[in-house]
């Protein structure tokens, strides 16, 4: 009987470590997640976005996370191979491109890890991941090109200066503009990548200025990109923004930016919510307690901010940052 008792024993204390060792929460421990994302260096945006990831996603809340940043798409490939290796729970990915993705991807769904995507969406068939916390990019750059037509300005000289090329940001804020460049309603002075890089912008802006080629708007995809070309016109005494000769467009809502925008320094401002870690993380607690989810993409409600209109209350309310 003896005997009896202790082989009844030993199965119950193998069961108990099996049970210990299963993934997340239903094993009583923290649930492991894998984080790929943009470096917080690359914009006042990204910047909040990190920090809302590591407010939401830390072991207070029942998780254990690593975290790998990068602006190569390569890079980040690598990157969340390893945290598939290291068998996480859940990765969670803001891709620095749209394309490449489909066999990380489809390992990730082989080793039972479940896939979100956040901040920018990828070509990837949707069955490979749970969910998509979004920006809508092509929204974005749709409501940015048709407040410039709806300027009615007597003519569009455009300086384009986009983003990291092959992102879903700058895919979805050049679209846009690219159909107006292509019907001739607008004319595109130069159109060139500073990868979100202020200095970049400024430099780009400064060539254009010395060319003596003629422009009248300055397009950039990021606000960091917006105040270098706004420190080159400074620097060469051309005026900008309400009442000035060059129409300033940015993108992102940190607050330094959108307190140009009032103060008339720039005209427009669109708005890219960095904020999708709380619903990531609802969307994993209904998953962890055997729940499905209603929705397959969540698209962020975003605006955009005009000299003429924006309030002290607007940047209150809706920028990031300081």
């Amino acid at each position: 009987m003896k005997r009896i008792l202790s082989l009844i024993l030993v199965v119950v204390l193998a069961l108990s470590l099996a049970a210990c060792g299963q993934k997340g929460s239903a094993g009583g421990g923290l649930i492991k997640v894998g984080i790929v994302n943009n470096p917080p260096s690359e914009s006042g945006y990204r910047a909040a976005n990190v920090k809302d990831f590591e407010d939401v996603f830390k072991e207070a809340n029942g998780y254990k996370v690593s975290t790998y940043y990068s602006l190569k798409n390569d890079e980040q490939l690598n990157a969340a191979q390893q945290f598939i290796t290291d068998k996480v729970d859940y990765l969670l990915i803001s891709a620095a491109a749209t394309d490449g993705w489909t066999n990380v991807l489809e390992n990730a769904k082989k080793a039972g890890i479940k896939v979100f995507l956040f901040d920018r969406m990828m070509n990837v068939d949707e069955s490979l991941y749970e969910a998509a916390v979004i920006s809508d990019m092509a929204a974005e750059g749709n409501m940015a090109v048709q407040w410039l037509i709806d300027q009615k300005l007597p003519e569009y000289n455009v300086v384009h200066i986009q983003g990291a090329m092959g992102s879903d940001a700058q895919i979805g804020r050049t679209k846009a503009l690219d159909e107006q460049f292509a019907k001739g309603a607008m004319k595109c002075v130069i159109q060139q990548t500073a990868t979100w890089d202020e200095a970049t912008a400024k430099q780009i802006v400064e060539s254009v200025i010395n060319s003596g080629e003629k422009f009248n708007v300055i397009y950039a995809e990021n606000d960091g990109m917006a105040k270098g070309a706004v420190a080159a016109l400074d620097e060469a005494g051309i005026t900008h923004g309400k009442n000035g000769d060059v129409v300033i467009m940015g993108f992102d809502c940190n607050k330094w930016a959108l307190r140009e925008v009032l103060a008339g320094n720039w005209n427009y401002d669109g708005q890219c919510s960095p904020f999708q870690a709380k619903k990531i993380h609802e969307m994993i607690q209904t998953l962890q307690s055997g729940g499905k989810l209603s929705q397959k993409v969540v698209i962020n409600e975003e605006r955009f901010f005009d000299c003429n209109t924006i309030t002290q209350a607007d940047i209150d309310t809706y920028g990031i940052g300081d």
